[in-house]
């Protein structure tokens, strides 16, 4: 199976867009380099989807003007993931989920600008909204924080297989807790950009797809599947349709790619 896709409502659940006139915070890291709504657009027919979720990059802050408007322009098939402070009010919560998020991002990692002590408490805000918490952080870190995630009230999306940003195998111990965590009621994991923990990279990310094998077959209903555009800092820039067909041909059969494109993406983001 190659791309396009030919699933009706197959969705891309991790994207940033970058447009001219939205002032980067001061705790960015980098420069991006432009990366409209309109150039996903190309992106998401080439591939053959039609939902895609926006999530709110580390440079831009708690501003969240840019995603909303790709939201906006990407029309009904789109959702986002917002950046929020921890005081934020609950009128704005509903604000937000008006225009179309459905997730608050914690980024454990450069860049990020929510702590770990105010994750809890956003999740008991969210859980009412249907949200998630889409947790990005080395998963070589996840036992230290395994016991205060699994007692979450609402969804929790862990980023990119985990980003191991060390070597990771079966036998970790941040894999053994990621899978537990999956065991749970409320978790679900992005079989996403390998190139963020491969040390072998393109085109085969060896050392790391029997990540996507493992975790699509043992939790079928829990992987998602992103492409990472328009992989913010990543070079070489990879190409999205090898990086597609690199999943699929990981997945197990078209029930499995269908729970991963369709089915699951549906019940985390409320389409």
């Amino acid at each position: 199976m190659s791309t396009p896709l030919a699933f009706d409502g197959a969705c891309d659940c991790h994207i940033h867009v970058y447009e001219d006139g939205y002032p980067l915070a001061a705790s960015a890291t980098f420069t991006p380099p432009p990366a409209p709504a309109s150039a996903y657009r190309d992106v998401q027919r080439a591939l053959g989807l039609s939902r895609a979720i926006v999530v709110q990059p580390t440079g831009y802050g708690f501003d969240n003007r840019c995603t909303l408007a790709a939201i906006a322009q990407l029309g009904e098939g789109a959702r986002g993931i917002a950046v929020v402070p921890p005081d934020v009010g609950d009128d704005e919560l509903q604000r937000l989920h008006d225009a179309g998020v459905r997730g608050v991002r914690f980024m454990m990692l450069p860049g990020g600008v929510m702590p770990w002590d105010a994750l809890a408490d956003m999740s008991a805000r969210i859980a009412p909204l249907g949200w998630n918490i889409n947790l990005q952080l080395d998963g070589h870190t996840l036992p230290q924080h395994e016991a205060m995630l699994a007692r979450l009230p609402s969804k929790l999306v862990i980023d990119h297989l985990g980003k191991f940003l060390a070597p990771v195998t079966a036998q970790s111990d941040g894999f053994a807790s990621l899978c537990r965590l999956l065991d749970g009621p409320r978790c679900w994991v992005k079989l996403s950009a390998p190139y963020e923990s491969s040390r072998e990279g393109a085109p085969a990310y060896g050392d790391v797809a029997w990540l996507v094998r493992d975790l699509s077959t043992r939790y079928p209903d829990r992987g998602l599947w992103a492409s990472n555009w328009p992989h913010p800092n990543v070079r070489p820039l990879p190409e999205d349709a090898r990086l597609l067909d690199w999943a699929l041909q990981l997945l197990d059969g078209d029930e499995v790619r269908r729970r991963v494109f369709v089915d699951n993406p549906a019940e985390v983001y409320g389409f």
